[in-house]
């Protein structure tokens, strides 16, 4: 079952003048992460604000746990949680006020708002901060209350809109752990980012945006294998390039690419290549100073289906200060 559908999305600005989404599709399965990459100005934010109901379409449909959400708005906002890119809370409130005023404005009660506030701060390690001004909170602590405060409702859907810009590595780790956990309690995940190392540990499956369209989709290891299969590497002496070259092409049967004194080359038999390149390169008296298999990486995908690496800044059509929260 999909639990988000959007069908041809168009979305531009400056009447016209700048196209955010150009028909833009794609759908989440029920209980699974669906990673959206692309670098800035690509459209990532822009479809998260259309599909959490920020933002209207200028033309396509969005449907999410299977409401309109151009027709039914509010009957989607009940179902959903979404953390942009800035933390949204209050400063100069405690993390334990902001929380408890989030659940008031989803009319959970007051003790309700109270118990689960006391829950969401247990669960994201923030007890002992709860009770400072979030102005005194880390990037890292200021990312998890924001989150915390996005699930006040036990949402179906989550979007989460680059949810760990601005952190160092300890404190992505730490936010990848928590939406594993998340996942693991069959919480549906849009998960839009910059980083590729982030959309491989968490998505299920992963969708390429570039220039507001969908140019790839498919598991992590799918893509990789649109790049070719496995490359061989190797690095020798500035003397021995040349037999080293003729050495690999043979090995792989593909014609090989060289940078100063590294040789490489797409091989489809992977260790087997690895081994009969060693013996040729021992049989010709040549020691390698590195050798190896190399697996395409995302940053590989990313290069290959738009020419230009994910960290590439791009026009962004719409610039906001703080990400929404609905």
């Amino acid at each position: 079952m999909k639990s988000v559908i959007a069908e041809n999305l168009v979305k531009t600005y400056r009447k016209g003048e700048v196209t955010a989404l150009n028909n833009l599709s794609l759908d989440v399965e029920e209980g699974t992460v669906l990673g959206v990459l692309g670098p800035n100005g690509a459209g990532k934010t822009t479809t998260v604000r259309i599909l959490a109901t920020l933002l209207k379409p200028d033309s396509g449909s969005a449907i999410v746990a299977g409401i309109d959400v151009i027709k039914h708005p509010d009957k989607v906002r009940e179902l959903i949680g979404l953390s942009g890119q800035y933390a949204a809370v209050d400063e100069t409130l405690t993390g334990w006020d902001n929380l408890v005023m989030f659940g008031r404005l989803y009319h959970l009660g007051r003790q309700s708002s109270i118990d689960r506030a006391n829950e969401l701060l247990e669960r994201f390690d923030l007890t002992e901060a709860a009770r400072r001004p979030i102005k005194t909170y880390s990037g890292g602590m200021r990312r998890r209350l924001d989150l915390a405060a996005s699930l006040i409702v036990k949402p179906k859907i989550l979007f989460l809109d680059e949810p760990t810009t601005g952190l160092d590595p300890r404190g992505r780790q730490d936010m990848w752990s928590v939406i594993q956990d998340l996942v693991k309690g069959g919480v549906t995940l849009l998960l839009t980012t910059q980083y590729l190392e982030e959309a491989d540990q968490l998505a299920d499956e992963i969708a390429v945006i570039d220039r507001g369209t969908v140019i790839a989709r498919g598991t992590s290891d799918a893509l990789k294998k649109q790049v070719g299969g496995e490359r061989l590497e190797i690095t020798v002496e500035t003397a021995d390039v040349t037999a080293a070259q003729e050495i690999v092409a043979r090995v792989s049967g593909n014609s090989t690419h060289t940078d100063l004194r590294t040789i490489s080359a797409s091989v489809s038999t992977g260790s087997v290549a690895l081994m009969e390149t060693l013996r040729a390169l021992d049989e010709a008296k040549i020691h390698p100073l590195d050798i190896g298999l190399k697996r395409p990486s995302l940053d590989d995908v990313f290069l290959s289906l738009t020419g230009h690496v994910a960290e590439e800044t791009v026009e962004e059509p719409v610039k906001k200060k703080r990400g929404g929260k609905k």
